[in-house]
């Protein structure tokens, strides 16, 4: 029998050498060193396998060849001596790279949002103090454009088709019937803008005119009749300081929640309504609100007091806070993050009423208590 000799499975030989008739044979033992033969797994036994061609067999064995060499070895290719692996597995306690951390996002464009936010307020400030009616005419504008983008997303999102010609020009009326006549006027105008809804979806078919008219009466009430408290407040003597206080208040309690909250906002408020809402952003809110609410009683309203301003800030606190939640319900009901997109980094209009128009009826009703209606 032919002298056969076995090589290390680093040196690329894994077979017999092709001398003699014993061709295939494997030698008894490994042709190592007895003191290596202990430091060395069992060679499997590997049937010899042609250059080229081959049988069926032959062709087996070649599957056999680029398997595994041990049954708890992966199938993979192995490099030869010295080359190094296209793809190096790590080493499974290495060390890995920390990720990177994540800065939080404001999630809008906050450049285009202060930009929009000023402007707007000029031109508010600007309509206030010098000439009231033009102030009226700005409040009217906000709430046809808010009805639009309302009913367009109920139409776009659910079918749900509300009357938009008699709900902008009542609302637009009941905005001038509160500043003219007071809350008498405002409830006048409400019954009559809501009895035009009910009359002019008769004019359309019967199908779906339960849906399209209470949705109709919804945005009667929602849009126009709460924004009717700021021409209501603007009605009195120190009418413009009352508007004033009653935007810084929702503003500050706005700003807080969010600074608060984006800062320190670990607890969830509502998460199945708005996610990114926390109580500690909440606890901003209260907080900015209290102490702009004490400031504004003290130095911008006729003899109010800043314990009254701590109340009030406290209320309007609460108020904006759920009527962001409330439009974020209809928003995650209508499946829309925004309601529009006339306002850069802010959404649509009603993304900007969604807490001013809950907030203009607590501020009404606790100012006529503090210091009468003016």
């Amino acid at each position: 029998m032919n002298d056969s000799s076995w090589g290390t499975p680093q040196t690329g030989y894994w077979g017999p050498s092709d001398q003699g008739p014993g061709r295939g044979a494997v030698p008894a033992g490994p042709a190592y060193d007895a003191h290596q033969a202990q430091q060395t797994r069992p060679m499997p036994i590997v049937p010899d396998v042609p250059e080229h061609g081959g049988d069926q067999d032959a062709d087996r064995g070649a599957a056999r060849l680029s398997g595994p060499l041990f049954r708890d070895e992966p199938t993979r290719a192995r490099p030869l001596p010295g080359e190094v692996p296209q793809n190096p597995e790590p080493m499974p306690h290495a060390p890995q790279p920390a990720p990177a951390p994540q800065k939080k996002s404001a999630g809008r464009d906050l450049g285009a949002a202060i930009g929009v936010g000023v402007g707007l307020g000029a031109v508010i400030v600007a309509s206030l103090f010098f000439v009231k009616a033009v102030f009226v005419g700005v409040i009217a504008v906000a709430v046809v454009v808010g009805l639009w983008e309302l009913t367009t997303r109920l139409d776009e999102r659910k079918g749900i088709k509300a009357p938009l010609v008699p709900l902008t020009l009542g609302g637009a009326a009941m905005v001038v019937a509160g500043y003219a006549r007071g809350a008498e006027g405002a409830w006048v105008a409400m019954a009559l803008t809501t009895l035009a809804v009910l009359v002019w979806r008769m004019t359309a078919p019967p199908e779906g005119y339960l849906k399209d008219v209470t949705a109709g009466v919804f945005a009667v009430f929602y849009v126009p009749f709460l924004a009717t408290f700021v021409a209501m407040l603007l009605k009195a003597e120190d009418g413009p300081w009352r508007v004033l206080t009653f935007l810084l208040l929702t503003v500050v309690s706005d700003t807080g929640a969010y600074a608060v909250g984006w800062r320190f906002g670990k607890r969830k408020l509502a998460p199945r309504i708005s996610p990114g809402k926390t109580r500690e952003g909440l606890l901003g809110a209260v907080g900015f609100s209290m102490a702009a609410g004490a400031l504004c009683m003290h130095f911008l309203i006729d003899d109010g007091q800043w314990w009254q301003g701590l109340l009030l800030g406290l209320a309007v606190a609460a108020s904006a806070t759920l009527g962001d939640l409330g439009e974020s319900m209809i928003k995650r009901d209508l499946g829309i993050k925004d309601m529009g997109t006339l306002l850069p980094g802010h959404g649509g209009i009603m993304d900007r009423l969604d807490s001013l128009l809950p907030t203009a009826p607590v501020v009404w009703l606790l100012l006529a208590v503090f210091v009468g209606s003016g």
